[in-house]
């Protein structure tokens, strides 16, 4: 056993979150989307589609798909196939020792998935939605074993905090490289020779604004593709100092093929002492509910915020960017209210906050009504992120060994409350042409998670 509340350990497991969370936000929060966005419309004005319409039929493989639906559906499968494989690989990290080693290799595949998106164009969608399945897959399976360092580096009276810790330290990581790459994107001529560009075009007979037109949305298009190439590189490069001081593991038996069915029967021992544990069920329940609306509701805002409200793209980088620093101060803030009224109430406020959230964006029409509503998303966002991490901590037995085995069932959850809630996203869209009735029915999910959540009686998370 390492010495527990390290500080060097402890900034070694907070800084994973600084390595990843450029992933979250640019990739799946900020920039991809908005990319994606642009890069099927144009594809499907290039098929014949009105350009002035909301939405976009895309064609995939032979099938015309929604193309905000086609987004949604490919985070579903991503996360689904997470879902199936990691209890077998958590039972596996936990009896071998392996968790370092899943953590480096599933981060690796995140990081380099994420640079691949550089190639992603108009003319290759079903490649850019696999690279992004896949970097996905690469940061929800490294989130497993991460979570799971949390009881083996820290005491339970500091989970609430250092988990905290985290999320503010992904937040700061990822703004900072958000902030690099705006600059880049809405001035590529920083990098780029652009007047070069618009002097050889108008050389060639194009009409001057026309030419600057061109050159700038070219470069603008390059800048955004390399954007994803900084995200591999800051994800792989800071992920190194995890790796290299969290605790060496000891593996509880001899490494060898039965090392799958181990894992199996790791799952299953796991799974009968959470049958034993009523508390600890309903708040597997009422998590799921809650993930499902919060996680949806923050991979499809930037297209939510494009699509029904036109909002540019600058506007909704910068949005997105304010959002990020307002949930440093969240996630810091529902640390301390914990501390005071407890987890259960805590989170209790929180899911009344974003069920006015998804009733509020059905009805949102003007820019300002937007940026009101991120700026209460930003509050809430991080700071219900990390406490549900911390409490569910708090919530697994103090005996057991098996921390991974335990928190694949927490990341399952999660993954399988992304999987129903980007799916049924997706649905609503094609059976109601709109994302706003989709932004409603989310409230229904953070509905059922409230009542779920009230009727949890544990004391160690409903103390001050």
């Amino acid at each position: 056993m390492s010495e527990l509340n390290n500080p060097k350990t402890i900034r070694a497991w907070c800084m994973y979150d600084w390595a990843n969370s450029v992933y979250n936000l640019c990739i799946t929060t900020a920039i991809f989307p908005i990319y994606y966005n642009a890069v099927s419309k144009s594809a499907a004005i290039a098929q014949g589609a009105d350009p002035n319409a909301n939405g976009f039929q895309i064609s995939l493989f032979g099938w015309q798909v929604d193309s905000t639906a086609a987004y949604s559906y490919t985070l579903s499968l991503g996360y689904l196939l997470v879902a199936m494989v990691s209890p077998i690989l958590s039972g596996m990290a936990d009896f071998g020792g392996l968790k370092k080693r899943m953590l480096a290799l599933f981060a690796s595949v995140g990081a380099i998935s994420s640079a691949l998106m550089y190639f992603f164009t108009a003319d290759n969608i079903p490649y850019g939605l696999f690279m992004f399945m896949l970097a996905a897959m690469g940061w929800a399976a490294s989130i497993i074993f991460y979570n799971s360092f949390l009881p083996e580096i820290a005491t339970e009276d500091r989970f609430d905090e250092i988990s905290a810790r985290g999320f503010s330290y992904g937040y700061t990581g990822s703004v900072i490289l958000l902030v690099a790459n705006l600059v880049f994107i809405m001035f590529p001529e920083l990098i780029f020779d652009v007047a070069g560009r618009v002097q050889a075009s108008i050389a060639a007979g194009m009409e001057p604004t026309a030419a600057a037109e061109e050159a700038t949305g070219y470069f603008k298009g390059l800048s955004t593709r390399y954007s994803f190439v900084t995200v591999g590189l800051w994800w792989f490069g800071f992920s190194q100092y995890t790796l290299r001081y969290l605790p060496k593991e000891k593996p509880l038996g001899k490494v060898s093929t039965d090392l799958f069915k181990k894992g199996y029967r790791e799952l299953v021992k796991v799974y009968h002492e959470l049958g034993e544990r009523k508390e600890l069920r309903k708040y597997l329940v009422a998590f799921f509910f809650t993930s499902a609306g919060l996680q949806t509701t923050m991979y499809l805002a930037s297209i939510f915020g494009a699509e029904e409200l036109q909002l540019s793209t600058d506007k909704l980088i910068i949005t997105i960017l304010l959002i990020q620093l307002i949930a440093i101060g969240g996630a810091y803030a529902f640390s301390r209210l914990s501390s005071r009224f407890g987890n259960i109430y805590t989170l209790l406020g929180g899911i009344v906050i974003w069920i006015g959230i998804c009733i509020a964006a059905f009805t949102v029409t003007t820019e300002n009504q937007f940026f009101l509503l991120a700026g209460v998303v930003g509050t809430v966002m991080g700071g219900m992120q990390a406490l549900m991490r911390s409490t569910y901590a708090k919530l697994i037995p103090d005996d057991t060994q098996n921390h991974a085995s335990y928190f694949s069932f927490y990341d399952v959850t999660e993954k399988l409350a992304i999987v129903f809630g980007t799916f049924a996203f997706g649905y609503i869209i094609e059976m109601t042409g709109s994302m706003r009735h989709s932004a409603l029915a989310l409230a229904l999910f953070f509905v059922v998670g409230l009542l779920v959540m009230r009727t949890i009686r544990n004391f160690k998370i409903h103390q001050g």
